[in-house]
């Protein structure tokens, strides 16, 4: 399962990365997230246990966390999921440098550990929870980013 979620925020690379690497924030930035907690680490890598709202169906997660990139220029976020059925499922935050501002592109890739029942799982995973709330995250950055300039 491979799935992306892109969008473009007028505001500074440094702002919208600043602001949506800072995990702990979440909460407050993002209604549908319920709680981010550093089980091990932070803020820059660690273990993290998020939990977000999907509609009404509270959903939790628990993955590996690293913050940055080699190359300064290009700011990343990378998760690994590390329990439950997305255990394994890779999560990269991209962000590229536009004219009119930056392109944020969250990417979801995950090998489902029961291949025989990835025509049932990969529907709900990926349309049905990441296709509700990662494309909901970043419309939520880009109205908080583009409104404090």
């Amino acid at each position: 399962m491979h799935t992306e979620s892109s969008i473009l925020i007028k505001a500074p690379m440094d702002r919208v990365f600043s602001m949506t690497s800072d995990l702990t924030r979440w909460p407050a930035y993002l209604p549908h997230y319920r709680w981010v907690r550093w089980i091990e680490g932070g803020p820059h890598q660690g273990i993290v246990e998020m939990a977000a709202m999907r509609g009404l169906i509270p959903i939790k997660w628990t993955s590996e966390f690293h913050r940055g990139s080699k190359n300064p220029e290009k700011p990343e976020l990378w998760f690994r999921h590390l329990s439950a059925f997305t255990k394994g499922m890779e999560v990269r935050w991209i962000y590229h440098q536009r004219e009119n501002g930056v392109q944020v592109t969250i990417e979801h890739d995950l090998k489902f550990r029961w291949p025989l029942l990835s025509p049932i799982a990969n529907p709900i995973i990926g349309d049905f929870m990441i296709g509700w709330v990662a494309p909901r995250t970043l419309a939520t950055f880009k109205k908080l980013l583009e409104v404090t300039k």
